[in-house]
């Protein structure tokens, strides 16, 4: 959603996943809209992140914006709930995007002016600032790390012409969110104030707002895209 975009926008995207079939997929269907390049990279392993990093940064020395997406989800009640379940979310929720932004520092640096920053948005979530109804402990505490990370990164890469802001989504229709909305969905939409779950535009809107001239003087924010569930529960 916030590649698509993004693309027509008219940003050059480039997009990872661990999974190599669903990069080469992603890009198929994203290169109708403009010019996107995939790169599978596990990015809850430092190495990796350390990888893409030098094959984004092979043919240019600057990157207008960084946006941290990937990340993992673990549900399981409270009595069962493995050790696991904590390195596996909180690496690649939390950990990666503190090592992208570490890595790319350069490159941001490059591209960020006064006048247009260059621009880091985090994917956190609604779940970080309300408390879920399900027992995923590792997620939402992982995101609410990254709430905070995003104000702290914020306050330091300011000065350097670099916005950090992270966007809180609520119930999409994505891969992660497959199964809930096909159990719950007609609930949590019934829940929402403005009585729907997310549609694309949704989400492809606020990146491009944040990315965009609209969003130049916004950083260290955190916000809420779920038709209110969060905020007026």
């Amino acid at each position: 959603m916030i590649a698509r975009g993004l693309l027509q926008a008219g940003a050059r995207v480039v997009i990872s996943s661990r999974n190599a079939e669903a990069c080469a997929q992603a890009q198929d269907e994203l290169s109708a809209f403009g010019e996107v390049r995939a790169i599978p990279a596990d990015l809850s392993r430092h190495d990796e992140c350390r990888r893409l990093v030098d094959l984004v940064t092979a043919d240019s020395d600057r990157l207008d914006i960084l946006v941290n997406n990937a990340g993992a989800l673990w549900d399981e009640p409270l009595e069962t709930f493995p050790d696991a379940a904590w390195g596996t979310v909180v690496d690649l929720n939390l950990k990666s995007p503190f090592w992208l932004v570490q890595a790319l520092l350069p490159a941001l640096r490059g591209a960020g002016t006064a006048d247009d920053p260059a621009r880091v948005i985090n994917i956190g979530s609604i779940a970080a600032i309300h408390v879920p109804h399900r027992p995923n402990y590792s997620y939402s505490s992982s995101k609410a790390a990254l709430h905070q990370l995003t104000r702290v990164l914020a306050r330091e890469l300011g000065p350097q012409h670099i916005t950090v802001n992270a966007v809180a989504p609520g119930a999409f229709p994505s891969a992660m969110m497959a199964a809930t909305l096909d159990e719950f969905g007609e609930a949590i939409a019934a829940s929402a104030p403005l009585r729907r779950i997310g549609r694309d535009d949704d989400m492809a809107g606020i990146a491009v707002f944040l990315a965009s001239r609209a969003g130049a003087y916004l950083t260290g924010t955190v916000i809420p895209v779920d038709g209110g569930i969060a905020t007026t529960a």
